[in-house]
């Protein structure tokens, strides 16, 4: 075997060790959450007021039956790993009858469209920009370095509140909130794409705003302490082209760039989750927060699921790149299997 598939093979070992917990974890924490899920469940059905108390009583029944909650933690556990294994992930609480795989289906489009650009964005525009101030000094240095530490150190929420009150309220120069205007209907028509597209713009800049503050510093403070190293002077000792110089330089600056552009992937429930919260975004963050409050167990574990897969998977597949691209990673490889 290889030195990188035995690599491979190791760093999958973990993985599926990590996604075992997370899925544990994912099932056990939301019952955690104080209150009776169906209790809320049988009002809200009931809330007309043309069920009497033992009609409620026995829905009750029939929903904690239904859902599995009038069987031990144990059990239930089970069965939820059974229903994974079989492509299910139960129904919602909060909008039965309604299967929970159907609405992820319907918000992680709007989450992917949203998240991903502006971190890709971001990552690049931020890491280009750190590399440009290292290199250069002086007045953009002066400039970039306090701007990134202000757009880093900014929670998601509160640039989110900011840029929301101030060009949709104030100014009203975007809609509040929301994926499309109301009353409109998802269809591939002028209207439409442009609805989407003014509903979209105050949240995918905030998004990349605050990741370019982050990976602006980061690739900054590298890129400095690769041109300070000895090869680097060693190099222009030897009349070697300052352009190749700084193409190594940035190459190895750019290293734990990459691994941070998964670990940035770990920031989506605290960040850019919270971000379509705050603007109403047709999301995966909408529809947690939404579950959250309700105790909607099944809702909230798949939420979350989706969200525990996407990191790990991130993660192994920057690792896979990592031990392709970073010649120390291969060296550690060959040096295993030798040994």
């Amino acid at each position: 075997m290889s030195p990188f598939l035995k690599y491979a093979f190791r760093k999958t070992r973990w993985y599926l060790l990590t996604l075992v917990v997370g899925v544990f974890l994912n099932f056990y924490l939301p019952r955690l959450v104080p209150g009776d899920p169906i209790s809320a469940l049988v009002s809200q059905m009931a809330g007309g007021g043309g069920f009497s108390s033992q009609s409620a009583q026995e829905m009750y029944r029939t929903f904690m039956q239904e859902f599995g909650l009038d069987q031990p933690v144990w059990r239930q556990f089970i069965d939820y790993v059974s229903l994974l294994l079989r492509g299910s992930m139960g129904t919602s609480f909060s909008q039965y009858p309604r299967p929970v795989l159907d609405i992820l289906r319907n918000a992680l489009p709007w989450s992917i469209a949203l998240q991903l650009p502006a971190m890709l964005t971001g990552w690049i525009l931020g890491n280009a920009l750190g590399a440009i101030a290292a290199y250069r000094k002086g007045v953009f240095d002066r400039v970039l370095f306090p701007i990134s530490l202000f757009f880093n150190a900014i929670p998601h929420y509160a640039l989110g509140i900011v840029v929301l009150y101030v060009f949709a309220v104030i100014l009203g120069w975007f809609p509040v909130g929301g994926g499309y205007r109301t009353g409109l209907y998802p269809a591939l028509n002028v209207s439409f794409v442009i609805s989407v597209i003014r509903h979209y713009i105050l949240p995918f800049s905030t998004i990349v705003l605050v990741t370019i503050g982050g990976q602006a510093i980061g690739m900054r403070e590298m890129s400095i302490y690769e041109l300070n190293e000895d090869y680097v002077n060693y190099a222009r000792s030897l009349g070697i082209k300052e352009k190749f110089i700084i193409r190594y330089v940035f190459k190895n600056a750019i290293l734990p760039q990459i691994t941070g552009l998964a670990l940035t992937l770990g920031l989506v429930v605290g960040g850019s989750l919270v971000t379509e919260i705050v603007f109403n975004y047709p999301g995966i963050g909408t529809y947690l927060f939404s579950a959250i409050r309700q105790s909607d167990y099944p809702l909230i574990q798949g939420c979350t699921l989706l969200i525990v897969l996407g990191v790990l998977m991130a993660n192994f597949i920057m690792d896979l790149t990592y031990g392709l691209i970073d010649p120390r990673v291969k060296t550690a490889q060959t040096e295993e299997v030798e040994g």
